[in-house]
């Protein structure tokens, strides 16, 4: 058989190849560095952003969360991550593979070598993606809440957003503007996530008829909430830590032993359950996890967890400046005294002209600001009617409902609930106390409805109240009437109601918080 000249030679060349055999070039390394600390960075620097100062955690400036955020888009891929802290790198004795497969190359081994790197770069590459998604769930949250920031800032210039249901207006706010616009941002974004550890009585459970019904009510209402609630703690903005300090008290504190210690022992257990199970906690050291009681105890029951007491967002109803509460992360909220558990012939009152009484008090002497009232008023003038005890047939809340002032002096703690009562019934309330935060402090302005008055000068009230003038009066009266929807316990909860201004005034905090 002949065959052509031609095909000689190619049989001499595809002899020699099989003899040598295809040279894979196996040393190639893609190596990821691993995750820096993910310990977070919490900024404090802080400026006026439409809310009380002196109250309120004001939002950075936009300069400081560029500096702590990267710009992220929802509708498009994350950007490289540039820090040194997650990069896709060759080994640096070797050439970065980035030629396109188009270029001439000098040998078949080239070739292959060049498809074999290529695919091991694509697949390198779709890892340091999948892993990079996982980084950047943080920085999507932290990039949310830098918008919501720059839409609050914008608020105080602009027109008002419209609401059919609610637009809040008046000097009864800081900035009504901003904060109708944080509202609806709140609305829009903020997501929590509720621990599901720990069994009731003592976690996921509160009392919903007592002084403490805040507690129990809030507990409740978080645990039914659809809107707000995760169940992804990858998405939360906040965490909740659904302990009742009132059931501590009630299940675990042995009466009158005067021993915190088991109660402390409960708070420590509880925060070394989730810090083990989730990573959430130790990645911010708490500050974006945030606990709720209204019992006298709730300051020191935090005081059990370093960071709970330092860090997280603590909202008490025992909202005392001389005892660590901290007006910049923790939040003050009303005690609420619902003996029935709701508001069924508790709200409303008649016109100022049906209110024949100057001012008015009623209760027992607890802590040491009430002996000074009712040693000072009590059955001394027909215009301050001070009580230790209402004469027989007479109703606590008919009396509230025949004053113009209602004091509202603190017990053996700040908070008082006659401050909500007095708001109920449409009574302009006096504050009678030392280093307490009114709640919601830092959206509401409590001097455009209500009378502060220091202890030493509970011998001055009637000259501080007729030093009132009528109008004054009736502009404070107006103001009380409308600001009492953000005091309305309702199941379910309602727009602008307590439940909502709490999450609102957790919102804010959590708004002032950066974490990378």
């Amino acid at each position: 058989m002949k065959f052509p000249v031609f095909v000689i030679p190619l049989i001499a060349v595809s002899c020699f190849l099989a003899v040598l055999g295809p040279r894979f070039n196996t040393d190639w390394t893609i190596f990821f560095d691993k995750y820096a600390s993910t310990q977070p960075s919490l900024s404090s620097s802080f400026k006026r952003e439409g809310f009380h100062s002196n109250t309120s955690v004001p939002v950075a400036t936009e300069e400081a969360a560029a500096a702590n955020v990267s710009v992220l888009s929802f509708s498009s891929p994350p950007p490289p991550v540039d820090d040194g802290k997650q990069s896709l790198q060759l080994h640096p004795n070797r050439t970065r593979v980035n030629e396109d497969l188009g270029e001439t190359a000098t040998t078949i081994n080239e070739v292959i070598r060049k498809v074999s790197n290529e695919s091991s770069y694509e697949s390198a590459v779709k890892v340091r993606a999948r892993r990079q998604r996982e980084y950047t769930k943080l920085e999507r949250i932290e990039a949310g809440l830098r918008r919501a920031r720059a839409a609050i800032r914008e608020a105080k210039f602009l027109n008002q957003t419209q609401d059919p249901d609610f637009v809040p207006s008046g000097p009864m706010y800081w900035n009504s503007k901003a904060f109708h616009r944080s509202y609806l941002e709140m609305e829009k974004e903020m997501k929590i996530f509720v621990y599901e550890e720990g069994e009731p009585p003592l976690f996921h459970n509160g009392p919903c008829k007592s002084i403490y019904s805040t507690e129990g009510n809030f507990i409740h209402a978080i645990e039914m909430d659809s809107q707000f609630r995760t169940k992804d703690p990858n998405k939360a903005h906040v965490f909740f830590l659904p302990l009742s300090v009132a059931m501590l008290v009630r299940f675990v504190y042995v009466h009158d032993s005067h021993d915190f210690t088991p109660i402390r022992h409960t708070v420590v257990d509880y925060i070394n359950v989730i810090g083990t199970k989730y990573p959430f906690w130790n990645r911010s050291l708490g500050a974006d996890h945030f606990m709720l009681s209204c019992h006298d105890w709730g300051p020191e029951a935090s005081k059990s967890v370093p960071n709970l007491y330092k860090n997280s967002i603590r909202v008490l109803c025992n909202a005392n400046t001389s005892e660590g509460f901290n007006p910049s992360k923790d939040v003050s909220f009303p005690e609420i005294n619902l003996q029935t558990g709701h508001l069924t012939g508790f709200l409303g009152g008649p016109s100022p002209s049906h209110r024949p009484i100057m001012a008015f008090f009623a209760g027992g002497l607890h802590g040491p600001i009430r002996p000074i009232l009712i040693q000072r008023w009590e059955n001394q003038d027909q215009d301050i009617q001070v009580h230790q005890y209402l004469p027989k047939g007479v109703s606590y809340i008919d009396m509230m409902r025949k004053s113009k002032f209602c004091l509202c002096p603190s017990g053996y703690e700040v908070a008082s609930p006659r401050i909500v009562e007095a708001i109920y019934t449409g009574c302009v309330p006096v504050l009678i106390s030392d280093h307490y935060v009114p709640p919601f402090s830092d959206v509401i302005n409590w001097k455009s409805f209500s009378v502060e008055v220091s202890v030493d000068d509970i011998p001055n009230l009637k000259t501080i109240l007729t030093g009132i003038s009528t109008r004054q009066y009736l502009r404070m009266y107006r103001r009380v009437v409308k600001v009492r929807r953000h005091f309305e316990v309702n199941s379910p909860p309602k727009r602008y109601d307590v439940y909502h201004m709490i999450l609102h005034s957790v919102w804010l905090r959590r708004l002032n918080l950066r974490l990378r």
